[in-house]
């Protein structure tokens, strides 16, 4: 067992006694030369969860500026540091693989000869855990400036230590994000038949030996003989009720959730609901009542949603309702298929240009109508089915989250001198 002493960062305690801690000033030279005008003929790079990568021709995404001369160049080992937001941004940091360069946003670092630049990236990966930078921040962007960045503390372990945490580390998280990599497939398979299997059902059916015919629209193809295909409009009816807002449950329309309370959007997701402007009409909320569906005005990507509640919602939603005889549960399932949503989409791409989705778009858009028991027999089946499929994915998620927690504290035990890279 190795004596340790105080390295005196609260977050990282005690460290080997041969180990340093050094400002990162001693350690890590600020890059500050700009491309220029060769910006044209550099590789362009990008921080991103996954370190820092090769943006292609045509990857880039928002306002493209007319030239990057005012880019940042980028050496291999260099790193790169997102020092704001840093309460919420996806990346912190990240070790360059390629010659290039990248957005000023960025502050770009060069390794002094004493600091190995892997051992550098891991440590930074355990500082951007619980967002250990966040407290030394003094502005309400919640970013710290270059020279901030120099002045904060870094353990050093001697170079060749460092060397072998690395070349440790490498191998364990190498299994590791192999692993999550699988499981991650796993799910994406099980989502993919979850569609799949949802699809077939409210398009065809469930018996698979039942006479079909065509159904004269292009989305849906076959159906069993004895169903139909109805307009929206003929089906489901808008409205607009107003209520008295300030006894009515404020809902969220969600699309992995449906239309669900405030309060519950909260738990379910641990984000905060979007909350009520002061200059909002209390008497503009629209009443939901439970079997309504909803759909938004402004960003239509997951289909309609359901609501089990009553309550209000904001007037940017359009809210319609049965107005003949239908199994909910069937239309729950139809509504969040991926060629029902495509077919709405197609409103907004090839229609107008712009336009939002409307309660008159989908009511002159054909729709598969089972008799309402099939309806029901097919929501059972789905539900059932669903149901497992989401049961075997929560269980995977949650293998996730253990290796992910695991391969986190590994880095930390390492990087901070809790334990010691075995020998052979």
């Amino acid at each position: 067992m190795r004596e340790m002493k105080d390295s005196g960062i609260e977050w990282v305690g005690n460290i080997p006694n041969d180990w340093s801690v050094l400002r990162n000033k001693y350690n890590f030279t600020l890059g500050k030369a700009l491309v220029g005008q060769k910006w044209n003929e550099t590789q362009l790079l990008s921080l991103t969860k996954n370190g820092v990568k090769k943006i292609e021709d045509g990857e880039q995404t928002g306002k493209v500026p007319a030239s990057l001369a005012t880019y940042q160049k980028v050496k291999i080992d260099d790193l790169v540091m997102c020092l704001f937001d840093l309460d919420c941004s996806a990346v912190f940091s990240g070790v360059s693989n390629y010659d290039g360069m990248i957005s000023p946003a960025y502050k770009c670092f060069k390794c002094k000869y004493h600091i190995y630049h892997k051992y550098a990236d891991y440590y930074f990966r355990t500082v951007f855990i619980d967002r250990k930078y966040k407290r030394y921040s003094k502005n309400v962007r919640f970013s710290i400036t270059a020279e901030e960045f120099l002045n904060l503390p870094i353990v050093v372990p001697p170079i060749y230590e460092q060397k072998k945490i690395s070349l440790f580390l490498d191998s364990k998280c190498a299994d590791i994000d192999s692993l999550i990599s699988d499981i991650q497939s796993e799910i994406k398979t099980l989502e993919e038949y979850k569609k799949s299997v949802i699809t077939e059902a409210v398009t065809k059916g469930l018996n698979p030996d039942v006479e079909m015919k065509g159904s004269g629209i292009e989305w849906i193809g076959k159906i069993p003989i004895d169903w139909e295909c109805i307009r929206g409009k003929d089906i489901f009816a808008q409205k607009s009720d107003k209520g008295n807002s300030k006894s009515l449950t404020l809902l969220s329309p969600t699309q992995n959730y449906g239309v669900i309370p405030q309060e519950l959007y909260e738990v379910l997701t641990g984000f905060s609901a979007v909350k009520l402007n002061e200059k909002t009409d209390l008497n503009s909320l629209k009443t939901v009542h439970k079997g309504a569906f909803v759909i938004s005005l402004r960003s239509f990507q997951g289909g309609f949603e359901y609501s089990d509640y009553e309550g209000v919602v904001s007037p940017a939603y359009q809210v319609f309702y049965p107005s003949k005889s239908i199994y909910d549960g069937y239309y729950k399932h139809l509504f969040k298929t991926q060629i029902f949503i495509d077919k709405m989409n197609c409103y907004t791409m090839s229609l107008r240009d712009g336009k939002n989705i409307a309660f008159s778009d989908f009511g002159r858009t054909y729709i598969p109508v089972p008799s309402v028991g099939e309806q029901k027999v097919i929501a059972d089946y789905l539900d059932e089915i669903c149901s497992e499929i989401n049961r075997v994915i929560k269980e995977k998620n949650k293998q996730l989250e253990t290796l992910e927690e695991y391969e986190k504290s590994i880095i930390y035990e390492y990087v901070t001198g809790k334990k010691e890279v075995p020998e052979g």
